[in-house]
């Protein structure tokens, strides 16, 4: 058995004059929970896309554990679950019903019912499983899609913004599942908007931008390449202007609150405080936080990074 999970090697996907995926290659390992993470546009989707089995790539080839998601498309997707970003359903089987029917589209009988139960118990589900989709609230269906994706016991489960539009106590519901999901053994592909949720749960982290993989590395690589610390003060009294010094380092202000962005062993905290107090202010409160990956990411995929990013990350 490969111990690659989904390998990607130099995909291109173009659509009429879109060039979404512009030879993207990486390998997902066996059991890691990674993260793709990108800006809107950045072609995570079309990759998932292909990865499924739902669109071609133009070149290039994906497998996922070794079969090849073209030519041997029927391993390769019974090896797959999807969680999509969309809540895409039939209306009108009651749910327990649905997932059976799903689990036969994969080969899964009778003896796979036991389980379905199990998802329909982890998931919150039990009480639902008579009801038809059409009459699950917005949480619920998600987490039917969910159990969906993991009828056929899938090594491979790709979970593309699977907390859009929920509310906190769902999201810490399928990031506990998650989790177990993991640790028995399932490789776990985790697209989000939240990165808070990224940096807490995945051990590797791809970044796509422009259709281009920008940057992959462990989370803790990753975020200590950010050569900054962030220095937040709640001042008071009645200073003037800051001095320049101070100026060029405020990264943000909220009525009486700075959040200055301090480059490591150059910009020191003692020094910008004697800068505040000698404008006339005083430090009612300080904090100090190291940077979070939204903070990474956002100095990454911005445009005016980008050129910088890229060749750091070469």
């Amino acid at each position: 058995m490969t111990d690659t999970a989904i390998s990607i090697q130099n995909v291109h996907k173009r659509y009429a004059s879109t060039h979404a995926l512009k030879g993207v290659s990486f390998d997902i390992q066996r059991g890691e929970y990674f993260g793709l993470l990108g800006p809107n546009g950045a072609g995570k989707s079309t990759l998932i896309s292909v990865i499924a089995g739902l669109t071609h790539a133009t070149s290039g080839s994906v497998a996922v554990l070794g079969h090849d998601v073209q030519q041997q498309f029927r391993a390769a997707r019974r090896a797959l679950g999807v969680v999509p970003q969309e809540l895409v359903y039939d209306p009108f089987f009651p749910v327990r019903d649905m997932l059976r029917i799903q689990a036969g589209y994969f080969g899964c009988g009778r003896d796979y019912w036991p389980w379905i139960d199990e998802l329909l118990e982890r998931l919150d589900l039990t009480d639902k499983a008579e009801q038809s989709m059409r009459a699950l609230s917005g949480g619920m269906k998600r987490r039917v899609l969910i159990a969906q994706a993991l009828v056929h016991k899938p090594d491979v489960v790709i979970l593309d913004e699977p907390t859009a539009g929920v509310d906190v106590e769902l999201r810490r519901t399928l990031w506990h599942f998650t989790r177990e999901l993991n640790d028995a053994g399932h490789t776990i592909v985790l697209t989000t908007h939240y990165l808070e949720e990224a940096e807490e749960l995945c051990d590797r982290i791809a970044i796509l931008n422009h259709g281009e993989l920008q940057v992959l590395e462990e989370k803790r690589a990753l975020l200590n390449r950010h050569p900054y610390r962030f220095l937040s003060l709640q001042l008071t009294g009645d200073g003037g202007a800051l001095p320049p010094e101070v100026e060029r380092l405020v990264e943000d202000r909220h009525e009486d609150t700075l959040e200055l962005k301090l480059e490591q062993g150059k910009d020191f905290i003692a020094d910008v405080m004697e800068a505040i107090r000698n404008a006339g202010y005083r430090i009612q409160d300080v904090r100090t936080r190291e940077p979070h990956l939204e903070d990474i990411f956002m100095e990454l995929t911005s445009d005016a990074h980008t050129d910088s990013a890229s060749g750091a990350a070469a």
